[in-house]
């Protein structure tokens, strides 16, 4: 009967000790994007490896939102913690450009986290080899005023391209797919991380051309948006594509309010880059977060306390 009792104290002890531990830590949300999406997961493993790997200093919540363009105002107006930010709606937000009409002044970056890669498709008997065969071509940009139909705005001016010379075509992902499957499109631009299902979904079905972003005005492109990367989707991320595809990304960036205490953002980038394999184990995306790669890409400051992590680590000078 003692060593019951005894079994049960230990017990109540330990149970009352992480409840202590539990209504001591700072409770954290995290912005993410749509249910559907990789912004929502990502940042439930995320959320999970900070607080359980922190010692209980912080417990972080992932919350579904509009994704980055609403995540900048959220942390902007400090209505959310920390966020996952497309890196070029961040510098769009940061600086006040097209498609918003103020200053987020208030958000730094902790690092990148993964790269999203434009994916320039096209159909095998549309004739197109190159990007400048879009002219004339029915084109998929991407849902009007999104990310990704801002990167087409973006790179199709370095060669010779805009709306007037080829029939752009406003659609989602999904819709984008459907029609292309369903022969209405010639082609389409994605800006995604990989491997992506719908592009997936396709290349089961018939034969695609993936178009290659490379050469001066691909490092023009770089030069002008300094938050654009020079990239490759790897071999035999899709079925019939066997060699690398050379090609620009952005990146999915995680950011914070300037006001988050220094020690704090400290603790909370040394805690996600030294536990990718953690977070891996939740969402294949953990993988791909490196802290070499962590200032790739970022065009707004830098959080004090994350700067002094990344430099501890050579990530950034």
């Amino acid at each position: 009967m003692k060593k019951v009792l005894g079994l049960l104290l230990a017990g109540a002890i330990i149970l009352g000790a992480m409840n202590a531990q539990a209504a001591d830590a700072k409770r954290l949300t995290l912005g993410t994007g749509g249910t559907s999406g990789v912004y929502y997961p990502l940042g439930g493993a995320i959320g999970q490896v900070l607080g359980s790997k922190s010692d209980g200093k912080y417990s972080v919540t992932a919350q579904s939102t509009g994704a980055s363009g609403e995540n900048m105002r959220l942390i902007d107006a400090g209505e959310v913690d920390i966020a996952i930010v497309q890196n070029d709606v961040a510098d769009a937000a940061y600086n006040g450009t097209q498609p918003f009409k103020k200053k987020f002044e208030d958000v730094r970056a902790i690092g990148r986290l993964y790269p999203e890669y434009l994916h320039v498709v096209a159909t095998k008997d549309s004739g197109i080899k190159n990007i400048e065969d879009f002219k004339g071509k029915k084109i998929s940009v991407g849902a009007r005023g999104s990310g990704n139909e801002i990167n087409c705005r973006q790179i199709f001016d370095f060669y010779g391209l805009d709306y007037k010379n080829l029939q752009p075509i406003f659609s989602p992902y999904s819709e984008t797919a459907d029609q292309f499957k369903d022969r209405q499109l010639d082609g389409f631009v994605f800006t995604i991380g990989t491997p992506n299902p719908a592009i997936q979904d396709i290349t089961t079905t018939q034969d695609v051309t993936f178009i290659p972003l490379q050469g001066e005005k691909t490092d023009a492109a770089v030069a002008k948006f300094p938050y654009l990367v020079k990239d490759a989707i790897p071999a035999n991320t899709y079925k019939g594509q066997t060699e690398a595809v050379p090609t620009l990304s952005v990146q999915a960036i995680l950011v914070v309010n300037k006001d988050m205490p220094e020690e704090d953002v400290y603790e909370l980038t040394r805690t996600l880059y030294e536990n990718t394999d953690a977070i891996a184990k939740s969402h294949n995306k953990g993988a791909e977060i490196k802290v070499n790669n962590a200032a790739d890409g970022i065009t707004i400051p830098f959080h004090p306390g994350a700067a002094k992590y990344l430099k501890e680590k050579g990530a950034l000078k």
